[in-house]
């Protein structure tokens, strides 16, 4: 059995962890491909890791979704100090009571399930400090 990251920004080993393109002439980072920099123009980068850990800088509480995905759940924007990063919150309770701005979370994986090869789907989102790893 393989194990896929369902983004190409996913890496798995050694240590799961983010990677982003980084500007060589400005720093910005992007973790789509890019044929230019959005901010300068630049148009070289270079593979960068992205921390791990963060902070939650900004949060909804989703109610509603396409048929087949599970409510409520946390949508968030995570500040990786200094990457921005949009993922979802996982293992916490998704209300105002258990969610903040500010909160300290890390990178966690989880499995997405196997196809019919065996092979398994591996996602990602943030889990507050503290909290065990969904993978």
């Amino acid at each position: 059995m393989t194990r896929i990251p369902i983004v190409d920004y996913l890496v798995l080993d050694p240590e799961p962890h983010l990677r982003a393109h980084e500007c060589i002439d400005c720093r910005a980072r992007y973790f789509g491909r890019r044929n230019a920099c959005a901010s300068c123009g630049g148009g070289s980068f270079a593979d960068v890791a992205v921390d791990p850990e963060g902070e939650v800088t900004s949060f909804t509480i989703v109610g509603f979704a396409a048929p087949g995905i599970e409510v409520p759940f946390v949508a968030a924007i995570v500040d990786c100090h200094g990457t921005t990063v949009q993922a979802n919150l996982l293992n916490v309770t998704p209300d105002a009571d258990h969610v903040a701005l500010g909160m300290p979370v890390r990178l966690a994986t989880y499995s997405m399930g196997d196809d019919e090869s065996g092979d398994e789907g591996i996602g990602f989102g943030f889990e507050p400090v503290g909290a065990g790893s969904a993978s």
